[in-house]
């Protein structure tokens, strides 16, 4: 009897797990995969015979028995394919099994032997890399995502054949190399969209700057036409750039989920998320009978915008409602919980009424009584209450929209946001897991966003006359901060508060009618 050890990965979340296969060959008949295969793996024995074949091997006319452990973590699809190959072959002593236990090993398998793409690549390579394996053997459209993790050779190879002669020794290709840190700085920068594009509306790029020095959620409200969605695709251009370790963060959640383009490297600019107003509850956080991440989680480190916001259903707004809060997402199952990163801002925009033009300043409002109301309704208050900024978008006019001259671009706007960063980074140096003012709990609120006499009389006047509430509150505190590092202010003054406060629309009493 031979038995051959291949070592391969499961994804879990946006870690991996080792997966050992182990595959015995001895007198007998009968095929046996074991180990808690579902069924694309359990399928993988028609595609590896039929590779097999093509390329000039020979499936054992024997008893075949391959364990996949620990047998206790479910095993799902099609990547296992190359791995269970290449532990047939060795078995069978069709190749040599010598090397065979130094590499981790992934890829799906075409009926003609050739390698389709992976799901999980960068975090598999993280693991191989940490658990000392000498290298990671890969399709080749993964190496460059792979290859991002230093430390370990990645491998890219396109067919099975390729990977049977990088083990016999005929053909031994170079790993392939990234420079991670030089890719990453050359690209941080480079954005499709740019503030300078939008003419006018100066008021709304105040307050996306603000939503952007502090890490604050924003919606805007205005009649259709009036630059709502131009201005939020523009919101991530004015964003800092991300650090190496976020980069590192967002490429593994979309890698998890196959989102990554083909030959990529590591994602060097903000992720800009906009689902239809059609999505689903489980498409929107992630989950799933195999669990996958969500459109919040591809969103990490970046922007969600949500279009339309009153017409996605209430069910979807609902389950956002925690993620805002904690800034995480657990998926639990009745086997296994898995976490997913959450850490996004949110920018909504919506038309004010059904037919869109409710304050319009040159067209009538044609919804009938109460209609305002009703569609305002949709969005419940704790989910307006999360949203720190409102802004209300009034059309451009003629005149301005014909205007050649450029408005203020988006690199200018993205300095002073980051330098408003920089004060807050200092603030909460010594805060774990808070690195902008939108993150502050109730025990930092209270150490950094103190008034003056003058600033709490204005904040318990307006409290008092438009009807905020405990958590609205906060949130205006939070932004007057922003406003306050943003003029590279130690105290929150009396305008920085009438600015915040200004940002709360939709909470004014009679603001609908």
């Amino acid at each position: 009897m031979k038995l051959v050890k291949v070592y391969g990965s499961a994804v879990f979340g946006v870690s991996s797990t080792l997966i050992t296969i182990e595959t015995s060959v001895s007198n007998g008949i009968n095929f046996h995969l074991v180990g808690l295969p579902d069924s694309a793996v359990k399928e993988s024995q028609q595609r590896i015979y039929t590779a097999m074949i093509v390329n000039g091997f020979k499936m054992p006319q024997k008893k075949v028995v391959i364990n996949m452990a620990p047998a206790d973590i479910r095993k799902e699809g099609a990547a296992y394919d190359l791995p269970l190959a290449l532990s047939l072959l060795a078995a069978s002593e069709q190749i040599p099994a010598a090397e065979l236990d130094d590499y981790i090993i992934m890829g799906e398998l075409s009926l003609d032997g050739n390698l389709r793409p992976i799901k999980g690549a960068l975090p598999i390579a993280i693991m191989a890399r940490e658990m000392g394996f000498k290298g990671f053997i890969l399709p080749m459209e993964n190496a460059r995502e792979a290859a991002v993790v230093d430390k370990i050779s990645v491998y890219g190879v396109e067919s099975l054949k390729e990977v049977v002669n990088f083990f016999e020794g005929t053909v031994k290709p170079d790993p392939v190399v990234v420079n991670t840190r030089e890719e990453f700085y050359k690209n941080i920068s480079k954005h499709d969209v740019d503030f300078s594009d939008v003419k006018g509306q100066e008021n709304v790029k105040r307050a996306m700057e603000i939503a952007a020095a502090g890490g604050h959620n924003i919606i805007m409200i205005g009649p259709p036409g009036a630059g709502k969605t131009m201005l939020a695709k523009r919101l991530a251009s004015i964003i800092p750039p991300l650090t190496l370790r976020e980069a590192l963060e967002t490429t593994k959640i979309h890698s998890v989920a196959g989102k990554m383009e083909r030959n990529a490297g590591l994602i060097s600019q903000r992720p800009f998320r906009a689902p239809h107003h059609t999505i689903s509850d489980i498409a929107l956080v992630g989950g799933g009978t195999f669990p996958q991440p969500g459109e919040i989680s591809l969103a990490h480190n970046g922007v969600l915008f949500l279009d339309e916001l009153p017409e996605f259903r209430r069910s979807v707004l609902e389950v956002m409602r925690q993620p805002l809060e904690e800034r995480k997402i657990v998926i639990s199952r009745a086997r296994f919980t898995v976490e997913y990163p959450a850490n996004f801002m949110l920018a909504a925009s919506m038309n004010p009424c059904p037919c869109g033009f409710y304050n319009h300043p040159d067209k009538p409002c044609l919804c009938p009584p109460g209609a305002v109301k009703k569609y305002l309704s949709r969005i419940s208050g704790p989910l307006l209450d999360r949203i720190d900024i409102h802004i209300e978008v009034v059309p451009v006019a003629f005149d301005r929209l014909a205007e050649k001259q450029l408005s203020e671009d988006s690199s200018t706007v993205r300095n002073r946001v980051i330098a408003a960063r920089e004060v807050q980074r200092k603030r909460f140096s010594d805060n774990k897991g808070v690195y902008c003012n939108a993150m502050m709990n109730s025990s930092l609120l209270r150490q950094h966003c103190e008034l003056d006499a003058a600033g709490s009389s204005l904040l318990k006047r307006a409290m008092e006359y438009m009807g905020f509430s405990a958590r609205a509150y906060d949130r205006i505190l939070k932004v007057s901060r922003t406003i306050a590092d943003l003029e590279q202010s130690e105290r929150i003054n009396e305008n920085h508060l009438a600015e915040a406060i200004n940002y709360r629309n939709l909470d004014k009493e009679g603001w609908a009618g």
